[in-house]
């Protein structure tokens, strides 16, 4: 870390070395500067020519691309096909998850539309998904065919949303982008709503939505997954999210809700966001006990139930409150959501989970809420 702090660009390696001598009160030979640096410079790791020209050229590749990558394939589900569709029917949707997993929500009095799901890796949340998606597939009309996915952008963003034209790839097979609908956005968004698109090249919190939306799909008939259309929508908000401010993109929000007024009956929201993240894996110095826990479900509570009155204003300031010592990562794409709801819906928690690491203790919240259409 002496040497790499500083790499600002304004010293040669010799001078390095002969700072972090003085420093440490020992030798470091300008060999030992120079191998650091060329092993990041390897790995792009430095603001260079090189790393520039590289960076360019993935973005080039990955926006030339009709398809976006399955990219957590293999690593935090299965990435085989017979495997994939074992694991998200025995243990997300039927088979071996608990009873409240398959449960179907009573009838809350019109159609779904809307739905939070988790965005933490299926494996930890199969329960989560399980219970959101059989909420989806127990209110959701034949009519529907196009689905807004907001996720949460875990990366920095230039841009407060960032929009795409690509199909997403799962191991179910591809869902379809709808890129008039994308088209729609992109001219009513004042910025750029392409400019940060490459972060949608890792990002999971759509993908995992995208696998288990396919495999409903696939479960209502193959006319229902050919004809389904898919609108990815990441939400960082990262100045907002800084400053503590509520959000001033008031245009994109009413695009979002104009489409969603003319395909009424056709369109659905799902959201991909997590809650709280706490304990020594996020900076803490100690995980939560019992007590903890307890007081931390208390306070995602009292969150959730801003959200399912659809008070965003509330469900911002909550949120923003204690973002540094909750960290709740869902707070861009939910806020969004609430915002883009033009329609009367009553909204309903339908699960509330908090995984635990069973190593260090940290542990992250996550929910699953449906708003369903109160009016005809």
């Amino acid at each position: 870390m002496p040497i790499v702090a500083r790499f600002d660009g304004t010293r040669t390696a010799a001078q390095i070395a002969k700072d972090v001598s003085a420093q440490l009160g020992e030798t470091v030979p300008e060999a030992l500067v120079e191998q650091i640096a060329a092993e990041l410079d390897a790995q792009y790791f430095l603001d260079n020519p090189r790393a520039r020209q590289r960076r360019e050229q993935v973005t080039e590749e990955f926006r030339q691309a009709p398809t976006r990558p399955a990219a957590h394939a293999g690593g935090a589900y299965p990435g085989e096909r017979d495997e994939l569709k074992a694991f998200l029917t025995d243990t997300c949707f039927d088979g071996n998850a608990p009873a409240a997993a398959r449960a179907k929500p009573q009838d809350a009095g019109g159609d779904l539309i809307a739905l939070v799901a988790p965005h933490i890796d299926p494996y930890r949340g199969a329960l989560g998904y399980g219970r959101a998606y059989s909420a989806l597939a127990a209110a959701l009309p034949d009519a529907v065919d196009t689905f807004v996915l907001l996720g949460t952008c875990h990366a920095p963003m230039e841009h407060p949303f960032a929009l795409t034209r690509k199909a997403f790839a799962t191991p179910l097979g591809e869902i379809a982008c709808d890129e008039k609908a994308v088209s729609f956005l992109a001219k009513r968004a004042p910025f750029d709503a392409f400019g940060s698109e490459l972060c949608h090249k890792r990002e999971h919190s759509l993908e995992f939505q995208a696998v288990m939306l396919k495999h409903l799909l696939s479960k209502r008939g193959d006319k229902a997954a050919v004809r389904a259309r898919i609108v990815p929508v990441l939400a960082g908000l990262g100045d907002e999210q800084g400053s503590g401010r509520e959000p001033d993109q008031a245009a994109f929000f009413d695009a979002l809700g104009e489409l969603a007024h003319t395909r009424r009956g056709r369109l659905v929201f799902i959201v991909g966001a997590d809650l709280a993240h706490v304990g020594p894996r996020f900076g803490d110095r100690m995980p939560l006990d019992a007590a903890g826990r307890a007081a931390l479900a208390q306070t995602d509570a009292i969150s959730l139930d801003r959200a399912v009155k659809q008070d965003a204003r509330g469900f911002w300031e909550h949120v923003q409150g204690d973002l540094e010592q909750r960290r709740v990562c869902g707070l861009a794409p939910i806020y969004t959501l609430l915002r883009s709801l033009t329609r009367s819906a009553e909204g309903r928690v339908l699960h509330y989970e908090q995984n635990v690491d069973p190593d260090e203790g940290s542990v992250v919240s996550f929910a699953a809420l449906g708003f369903y259409a109160s009016s005809p």
